[in-house]
């Protein structure tokens, strides 16, 4: 009998129709409420997306899983909250719609026990609490009704580059097994080909209690660079310089097709899915592996070109509206022409974000509006790297950029300066329909923030604009590396980036904005609440890991998002910001010296055990 491997995950919900991915072990029927459907097979793996239409609007479904007529989901032994699926109202007119929104970023796959569940100051294992899983383990004592409507997970959902530890121990065993016959440069930490990336989702979505959330939760998803490897598309030179290693080709045509499968296919609707086409082909192959990995092919030779594919999508829930970017793998990278998105996807874009809503939300892995010291120092290096200081001066530029992960949206000024404008066209006093809010949803950096994006007074704006940055979800920093965060945030960067930046003539952006939330380090989540015209924002961290308490968030910072986070500004003095750091800092190393081996012989009795952690990864059964 045909068993499930992960899932079901609930993907698109709106007011009339719901989709549900699953991968089994086996081809077999699938059932959901009424709708039954087979399952499609790539290389021998086994997939189904269950498209749900003609349900009712504002209507709570129950719902189970059935295999070959078999239930395989809930669970009967377990103790969580029934799965559901809860439609969208019907909106009418201009009534205001109330939503709950989660976000982040970063998020590594490991037991929810020491030693991993510590800090990485204390055990070199240690990746910190899941704040995915500690959000999941409240929201299943919650009612329903404060259930989030979406989540939106803007990247590094696995790490191809830095294997979770079932993932390392498989690659490692299988490579013993098969040595190459000629040596290799494929790195010993990165996976290889489109199986041991299925391998890494397989850990990461397995957990009990993530996968009962992403079973109730439907789910954005958009890939960042450790969906493949570090610094993916960083630059021209870059590209250049991978594609010349011979394990590349299997390597990023593997992650591209599992990414598809395992992420991208759930954004969709079913109609774009029907337009689209691929998931029929699928359907209709014996096995489509062929087909998926044509359609790779195409994807990473000829991204991007116009009416190439589009990995950008929209997701709303009736006046609020995501939308979501593709800053990875539709960059244009030839110098002097750099795009983080090409001319032919911006101006969709441009129509998607121009639709009469109360609220925007605009996703991209990647910040647009980082500190302004980090921001000249990026908008300098592509100067740089453009040239404007000679040859040598380019080899610097190209250096700074891979070493220092000058990629966010200042290191492609003029997509920076096409966004900049985008926020004033669709927030404008003048427009009708202007949101009230616009908020530019980001990850990435490893510290969570919110900044309040203000205008000339030359360009009064009806919305109020904020960049708000979630990560990690689970990959927190050690010491000393948030105190180089910390010191890139100062006022000494800030100067020298800006003295950097008028050095090859740059001029200053008219927009202004700080940090005015944050910096938060700890593994966090963020929360969008949405009622009608207003909205808040919050950060949930974790609290340090305890082996006889239960996990749990604490609020970090809360701000109103119509008001302003600069209006609720609550920042340490530089001195006492980096004094702070400093000593944590010396603290975590002195703990870690001091504790490393109690660390390594501690047994999950608490929380880590609760819901199905443990060495084995927590898998449902």
């Amino acid at each position: 009998m045909a068993e499930l491997i992960l899932g079901p995950m609930l993907r698109h919900v709106d007011e009339t129709s719901a989709t549900i991915w699953m991968e089994t072990d086996a081809p077999c029927s699938v059932r959901v409420l009424d709708c039954e459907t087979r399952t499609f097979s790539v290389a021998g793996h086994h997939y189904a997306l269950v498209i749900l239409e003609g349900l009712a609007a504002a209507t709570v479904y129950e719902y189970a899983v059935a295999l070959d007529g078999e239930q395989r989901w809930p669970d009967a032994t377990s103790a969580l909250p029934a799965s559901v699926i809860r439609t969208h109202r019907r909106q009418s007119g201009h009534e205001g719609q109330s939503a709950r929104v989660v976000f982040g970023s970063c998020r590594t796959a490991a037991p929810h026990i020491a030693p991993w569940a510590l800090e990485l100051s204390l055990d070199v294992r240690g990746r910190g609490v899941d704040a995915l899983y500690a959000y999941a383990f409240e929201m299943a004592r919650r009612p329903i009704e404060e259930w989030p409507d979406l989540a939106v997970f803007l990247g590094d959902q696995i790490y191809a580059d830095d294997s979770s530890p079932q993932t390392r121990a498989r690659v490692h065993a299988a490579r013993a097994a098969s040595p190459p016959k000629e040596p290799t440069t494929l790195p010993d930490e990165l996976v290889d080909g489109f199986e041991q990336f299925t391998w890494l989702y397989q850990e990461s979505w397995s957990p009990e209690l993530e996968r009962w959330f992403l079973a109730n939760v439907p789910s954005v998803m958009v890939f960042d660079d450790h969906e493949m490897i570090d610094d993916w598309n960083i630059s021209a030179d870059w590209v250049a310089d991978i594609r010349r290693q011979p394990w590349w080709e299997d390597h990023v045509i593997g992650g591209l097709m599992t990414y598809w499968l395992y992420q991208h296919l759930g954004n969709l609707s079913p109609q774009l899915i029907r337009e689209e086409g691929l998931l029929a082909e699928l359907v209709d192959a014996d096995d489509g592996e062929a087909i998926l990995h044509r359609w790779a092919m195409g994807t990473e030779e000829f991204t991007p070109v116009p009416g190439g594919y589009r990995f950008n999508f929209v997701r709303d829930i009736g006046r609020i509206r995501l939308v979501m970017l593709d800053a990875r793998n539709g960059r244009v990278l030839e110098p002097g022409q750099r795009r983080i998105i090409d001319d032919d996807e911006w101006r969709w874009v441009v129509e998607a974000c121009s639709a009469p809503v109360d609220h925007l939300m605009i996703g991209t892995s990647v910040p647009a509006f980082v500190a302004r010291g980090m921001h000249d120092l990026q908008v300098w290096n592509e100067a740089m790297s453009d040239g404007r200081w000679g040859r040598l001066g380019r080899r610097i530029g190209e250096l700074g950029r891979i070493k220092a992960d000058m990629e966010d949206w200042p290191s492609f000024n003029a997509s920076f300066e096409a966004l900049s404008q985008l926020l004033v066209d669709v927030g404008r006093s003048e427009r009708p329909n202007a949101p009230q809010t616009i908020a530019v949803l980001s990850g990435d950096i490893h510290f969570s923030y919110a900044s309040q994006i203000r205008f000339p007074s030359e360009r009064p704006m009806h919305s109020t604009v904020h960049q708000l940055v979630n990560s990690p979800i689970r990959n927190a920093l050690t010491g000393p590396e948030r105190t180089a965060m910390h010191l890139g945030l100062s006022r000494v960067v800030g100067v020298v980036g800006r003295v950097l930046r008028r050095c090859v003539g740059r001029r200053r952006t008219d927009l202004r904005w700080q940090i005015d939330q944050g910096p938060v380090f700890d593994n966090s989540l963020g929360e969008l609440t949405y009622d009608g015209p207003r909205a808040t924002s919050r950060v949930l961290h974790t609290r340090p890991y305890d082996e006889r308490a239960e996990p749990a968030l604490d609020t970090a910072f809360e701000i109103d998002l119509v008001a302003g986070s600069a209006s609720r500004r609550s920042t340490l003095p530089l001195a006492a910001t980096l004094a702070a750091a400093f000593a944590a800092a010396l603290a975590a190393t002195a703990r870690r010296y001091g504790r490393r081996s109690d660390s390594r012989h501690r047994h999950g009795r608490g929380h880590g055990r609760r819901h199905g952690g443990g060495d084995r990864g927590g898998r449902h059964h």
